[in-house]
């Protein structure tokens, strides 16, 4: 077997070849696949679920139109500023959420920052603090730590959820044509029915729900603000939720990381990381100043991919334009939203491990020489700091600076001191050349 061929084991298809109508399901696929996570943290911070969708999709958009069209990446909603939001507006308050966007959007000038120093030092300068012992275990870790959502929203009724992941095995592993390529959407279909029929689904939120209504509300925008801001708690907000994208930026390589190896395409060196941050940073800026949250490039997508095998951006550009017209329809955003919980944690469950997958495929194919002490002990610090922190009775790291509390989740924690480690101990076995492509921290020859 060649090199190419144990790099990507399985048939790979293209929207050309594919068809309209196949072409339509594999973009509905990708949106069932970020949506129950999409609008959980609307649901969980107060947050509008109709803005949340509609600059889902026009960020998505607008990192692929900097990124070049290259990377087959959906933007979502990020849970990572989960705790930024509780500190400014505990209790989803609708007239303080416009601060913690505001904090957001500042923490999105980080992203703006690094895609700067990626275009003017050059990546191989900057990829050294990220080799594979780093983003290898940052990719794991952002597996597991979704994994509990899975674990949780499956646990609201195991056999709904089991039914989920029994139909995507089926038709990934025994499906023929079109039904190998969406056992996500197939999945998602066969458990909401059963789960309608078993009476299991209340359809009074669909019911009530108006067919058009516009998705942005002026009054829970950052620019409601001008003119009778408190100016005390725009600093606090800023101050308290800007680090928490020094996480994000790294979990941002790593995602980045982990499509390439699942595309087999080097996107670190082409269309570049200065293009997806800034494209990633931008997106987040416009959907916070508009009352969405902050937005992420999405493991679920990075997991139908895997399961697809089709990696043509096209596809996922339909998805956000799915979204943005989602976002104009309250009945149909009502629908989704009505889906059982069991179901979505069914899809998760298989996407999250996915996740962990790929950043074990990371390690072991770039050969990370565990009989290093140093490799072992950044592996090792990244996974306990990412995994035992957020799980804790606490959540995240606080500490004070002046009156202000800053809280740094398990994996902002894990990611600085493994980025730091790297830096620090002797012993680098790394050496990022951008004419190789396996230099990005997973084997991408095509």
């Amino acid at each position: 077997m060649s090199t190419k061929e144990k790099a990507i084991p399985d048939a790979v298809y293209d929207a050309k070849s594919l068809g309209t109508p196949k072409v339509i399901m594999l973009g509905l696929q990708h949106m069932f696949a970020m949506f129950g996570a999409t609008v959980l943290v609307p649901v969980i911070t107060g947050l509008d679920v109709s803005t949340t969708l509609l600059f889902a999709g026009l960020g998505t958009l607008l990192f692929h139109f900097l990124s070049k069209g290259k990377v087959p990446a959906f933007l979502g909603s990020s849970f990572a500023f989960l705790a930024g939001y509780a500190a400014i507006a505990p209790n989803g308050e609708a007239d303080l959420l416009p601060y913690a966007c505001f904090g957001v959007a500042c923490s999105a000038l980080l992203y703006v920052i690094l895609a700067a120093l990626f275009k003017a030092f050059g990546t191989s300068k900057v990829m050294k603090f990220f080799p594979p012992i780093v983003t290898g275990p940052i990719i794991i870790a952002i597996g597991l730590n979704l994994s509990v959502s899975a674990i949780s929203n499956c646990s609201s009724n195991w056999w709904i959820a089991l039914l989920a992941i029994v139909v995507i095995i089926v038709c990934n592993i025994w499906g023929k044509g079109m039904i190998k390529i969406i056992p996500i959407i197939l999945g998602v279909i066969v458990s909401y029915v059963v789960a309608a029929i078993a009476g299991l689904v209340d359809f009074t939120p669909v019911k009530e729900a108006a067919w058009i209504g516009l998705p942005v509300q002026w009054n829970r925008t950052v620019f409601s603000l001008a003119g009778n801001a408190d100016t005390a708690l725009l600093i606090t907000a800023a101050i308290t939720i800007t680090p928490i994208a020094l996480a994000t930026m790294v979990e941002h390589i790593g995602d980045i990381s982990a499509i390439s190896s699942t595309v087999g395409k080097n996107y670190i060196k082409d269309p570049g990381l200065h293009r997806t941050l800034l494209g990633d940073g931008l997106a987040t800026m416009v959907a916070s100043l508009f009352g969405a949250p902050a937005n992420t490039t999405y493991g679920e997508n990075t997991g139908v991919l895997t399961l697809t095998r089709v990696f043509d951006p096209l596809v996922i550009r339909l998805a956000a334009l799915f979204a943005i017209v989602f976002s104009f329809c309250p009945k149909l955003s009502a629908l989704i939203s009505c889906m059982p919980a069991a179901t979505m944690g069914g899809v998760s469950l298989v996407l999250y491990g996915m996740i962990s997958a790929v950043g074990v495929r990371n390690v072991v194919e770039n050969k990370v020489d565990f009989s290093k002490s140093r490799n072992t002990i950044i592996g090792a610090l990244i996974l306990v700091l990412s995994i035992g922190i957020n799980y804790s009775e606490a959540g995240a790291i606080a500490f004070s600076v002046g009156e202000i509390t800053i809280s740094l989740s398990g994996l902002a924690i894990g990611s600085l001191v493994g980025i730091l480690l790297n830096a620090i101990l002797p012993g680098k076995d790394y050496d990022y050349q951008e004419d190789k492509a396996e230099s990005t921290g997973v084997n991408f020859e095509v």
